[in-house]
């Protein structure tokens, strides 16, 4: 008995590390990818993700919420520095859903867009053809 209880809280020590350090890695897998869509790295980015998906089986939509560059989304970033082939990526690749839905300060990244003067990036022909 003794022995089923010490194996038992090995196995729950074990599996309490293993699922922070998984948390830990998928922060470090990501952590340059907002240099990634300012420098408007396409080829880059397809690498990351999928690293992230084959490593951690998460896709963009499962992290784009909790990326913030400089408390803008990654595709607002991609706007703000011209990342054509990056935010266009990023547009295909994520749901239609998630894409119409206001980001954390409440507004869609096209009526942000229009706030920001940013109403003829190509990014955003992109978006509303997605929507």
């Amino acid at each position: 008995m003794l022995k089923l209880v010490k194996t038992t809280i090995a196995i729950a020590t074990i599996s309490l590390f293993t699922v922070g350090n998984a948390q830990a890695n998928v922060g470090d897998a990501l952590q340059n990818i907002c240099t990634i869509v300012k420098a408007d790295d396409k080829s880059e980015l397809r690498k990351k993700m999928k690293l992230v998906q084959s490593d951690y089986k998460l896709k963009l939509k499962d992290i784009y919420a909790g990326i913030s560059c400089g408390g803008n989304s990654l595709i607002r970033t991609a706007m703000l520095n011209n990342a054509v082939e990056t935010g266009t990526l990023m547009v295909k690749k994520m749901p239609k859903g998630d894409l119409s839905a206001p980001e954390q300060d409440g507004k869609t990244v096209i009526a942000w867009a229009s706030e920001n003067g940013l109403d003829n990036s190509p990014i955003v022909t992109v978006l509303k053809g997605r929507i």
